[in-house]
């Protein structure tokens, strides 16, 4: 049994998704980040970095004590190694899946964040920031149209990876985004594509209740206004 510490967020839904494709048996434990949950001890013991989802898979591999696993590419490079699933087996497939996986992480996810949070989010609007974003985001779209252009399939070839799994929970906002799919047409059709697996409209769908409406001031701070010194705070005062 895998323990499923979770938001339905872009980061929350890379993990659910996979583990309905994999078919794993797993609990759902919410955490809650707009009351800052995340800050508490116990789960602070499994993601350091104060962030969801971390999974605890307690029937490791190797037969001895759970492993704990935070960051979201890290988790499901884990559960591809466990399950021999969305991960090819030859160097040269498993290069190209990983490649793409960190230009999610490193590229994709944050600068798409960095997009909704000014679009959406910030208290005053900041034309510069807006802007900057915005290009980026938009010059990312075309690199990955890009690719597709080339694969005709997936992301990372012809077979559906944890590559794609991890970038298209961050293509699904694109309407907040403020990007129109149909000035990319590669990646609108693999997306698509990609929205008729049931098991991946099973992941997206997982506790979707959860998801707030309007932002409250006290989910605001605990989303924005993090510090050192109120991780600290934070995790003391939710032992």
């Amino acid at each position: 049994m895998i323990d499923l510490h979770y938001w339905p967020t872009p980061n929350g839904w890379k993990i659910s998704i996979m583990l309905e494709e994999c078919g794993l048996p797993y609990r759902l434990l919410p955490v809650n980040i707009g009351k800052g949950e995340q800050f508490a001890p116990a789960f602070l013991a499994i993601s350091p970095n104060n962030r969801m989802p971390a999974i605890v898979d307690h029937e490791a591999a190797d037969g001895a004590a759970p492993i704990s696993v935070f960051e979201s590419g890290a988790i499901l490079i884990y559960l591809a190694e466990k399950t021999g699933r969305f991960m090819p087996a030859d160097v040269r497939g498993r290069t190209q899946v990983l490649q793409w996986l960190m230009w999610q992480m490193g590229g994709l996810g944050p600068m798409a964040g960095q997009n909704g949070h000014f679009l959406l989010y910030a208290p005053e609007k900041v034309p510069y920031a807006i802007e900057r974003y915005g290009r980026e985001v938009n010059r990312l779209y075309g690199v990955l149209n890009t690719q597709l252009e080339k694969t005709g399939a997936y992301v990372a070839g012809a077979e559906y990876s944890i590559a794609d799994m991890a970038i298209f929970p961050w293509i699904r906002s694109h309407a907040a985004q403020k990007v129109a799919l149909a000035d990319f047409p590669a990646i609108e059709r693999w997306y698509q594509q990609l929205f008729e697996r049931p098991a991946l409209k099973r992941g997206l769908d997982l506790a979707k209740e959860l998801r707030a409406g309007t932002l409250t001031e006290e989910a605001r701070k605990a989303l924005f206004g993090q510090t050192a010194q109120s991780v600290r705070d934070g995790a003391h005062r939710l032992a």
